[in-house]
């Protein structure tokens, strides 16, 4: 096998700059922080992983058919979805989806996922050369070699990944068994926290929306029923995430929108979506209202507020009735958050101890609206670049949009934002890489002093993520 899979993710200067000098300030930066541990406050590896410590299933499962980031680019190419993923009817063969990935290999050269992928590969796994056509089987066993190895169950990844803190994502009537189950574990040295993300019960388009405000109802309601009981079940399901050890509740909305309905507006619309007589215009006004209730919530109950707007989620019908969601076709489209975010903001923007951390795909709003709106309200942060935007030469263009602006420490801090539990690791030495790279181009313009951007560079790898989302 050829050797510059492992060549090139070995690498030490890899994603630093390529002028001499701006690189060996770089490379000191970032030996300021990357044996620092990871916190990774808002991901999607489900607890129970973590909680069995049971093996990773073979590396198609693994690493191609759930990671819609690489199934996409490869069905851009022809290969249908099927041929890479679980249907509604039919199941391929793993070694038969790794043979497709191996095959497209080349497509992922420059793209984030093909960099977090040699890095995991080579440092995870082991590989020691490139992967193809030819050597796809090959790999396909020493991978499934590892996966099987004793020290290569989750909990011992989570140690070696030097992981501090894991944010999981989690449906509001999760019994959250597992991360109790993790909290009590004396064994366990790390801390595995819930989300509170209620988009199915706010979101009157849901397909099960009324169901799931039925059960939700049921269950935390109090024995009240209609929009007091709903109100009420969703503060009482939000306390119970808290009292679990939950410090935010994220929310993956459609538009950044915020509405302060009246109350008998609110009922009305909520009584109209029961009944299925909603509007276009009624799902926007009802997820709007409901998430400025949710900044009121959060003000209360001291979870953080996040929002992903911004999104066209399952773009492409026929493979949503077949694969389901999260399967590739989500694309972006334009936000505006500056009128959209005010009702919020005159209530809540000063409001003590409340955070709001911002999110967007759509790139102009960094610099024209996130920066200036967390360079004024306490409360605002600007979420870190998310989905299409974490690779590496968007996150230089983010720090270069918000930085003028806002400074470094209205940021997040790194947030990974992923379902492959192996990546994490590859996804935050890519982060710390391009933090250290802008930072270092600051230094060689006499912008900022060495000195200072070492303890920079500390703040947004370490200190932000625990200071924006109460850790």
């Amino acid at each position: 096998m050829p050797s510059s899979l492992s060549s090139l993710a070995a690498e030490p200067d890899r994603l630093l700059p390529a002028e001499p000098g701006v690189r060996a300030i770089a490379r000191n930066l970032l030996a300021r922080v990357e044996s620092l541990p990871i916190i990774s406050p808002h991901g999607h590896v489900d607890a129970a992983v973590i909680e069995q410590n049971t093996p990773f299933p073979d590396p198609a499962a693994l690493l191609v058919s759930p990671d819609h980031y690489v199934t996409r680019l490869i069905h851009a190419s022809g290969v249908p979805l099927d041929r890479l993923r679980e249907s509604n009817t039919s199941q391929p063969d793993s070694r038969s989806v790794w043979r497709e990935f191996c095959t497209a290999w080349p497509l992922f050269e420059g793209t984030a996922s093909g960099y977090w992928l040699r890095t995991q590969f080579s440092s995870v796994f082991g590989l020691a050369g490139e992967l193809s056509a030819e050597t796809a089987d090959a790999s396909y066993d020493a991978i499934s070699a590892k996966l099987q190895e004793p020290g290569f169950r989750p909990r011992e990844l989570f140690k070696d990944f030097n992981i501090e803190v894991l944010a999981t994502t989690d449906d509001p009537l999760d019994t959250l068994a597992s991360h109790k189950t993790i909290a009590e574990d004396p064994s366990f040295h790390g801390r595995v926290l819930p989300t509170f993300r209620p988009d199915a019960y706010l979101n009157i388009a849901h397909p099960n929306w009324v169901e799931n405000v039925d059960r939700l109802i049921g269950l935390a309601g109090d024995g009240a029923g209609g929009y007091t009981g709903y109100i009420r079940a969703l503060e009482n399901r939000r306390r119970y995430f808290v009292e679990r050890g939950a410090v935010s509740a994220d929310h993956g909305v459609r538009t950044p929108l915020t509405l302060k309905l009246g109350r008998s507006e609110a009922e009305k619309l909520f009584t109209r979506a029961r009944c299925g007589e909603w509007t276009a215009e009624d799902r926007d006004m009802f997820e709007g209202h409901m998430m400025y209730e949710m900044a009121r919530m959060s003000v209360q109950d001291g979870l953080v507020m996040t929002m992903h707007p911004g999104s066209y989620r399952n773009h492409h019908l026929p493979s949503f009735e077949k694969f389901g969601s999260d399967t590739g076709h989500d694309i972006p489209f334009p936000v505006s958050y500056t009128e959209a975010i005010r009702p919020v903001l005159q209530d809540f923007g000063t409001a003590k101890d409340f955070h709001l951390v911002l999110f967007t795909l759509d790139e102009t709003v960094f610099s024209r609206e996130l920066a200036p709106l967390a360079g004024f309200y306490p409360s605002v942060y600007i979420g870190a670049p998310w989905w299409f935007l974490d690779a590496p030469d968007a996150m230089l263009r983010f720090r270069s949009a918000v930085t003028e602006t806002a400074g470094f420490s209205r940021s997040s801090g790194f947030i990974d934002d992923t379902r492959a539990f192996c990546s994490i690791p590859a996804r935050h030495d890519a982060s710390r890489r391009i933090e250290a790279s802008f930072l270092a181009r600051l230094v060689a313009e006499h912008r900022v002093s060495e000195d200072r951007a070492h303890e920079l560079i500390v703040d947004i790898v370490d200190s932000s993520p625990r200071r924006v989302f109460k850790l």
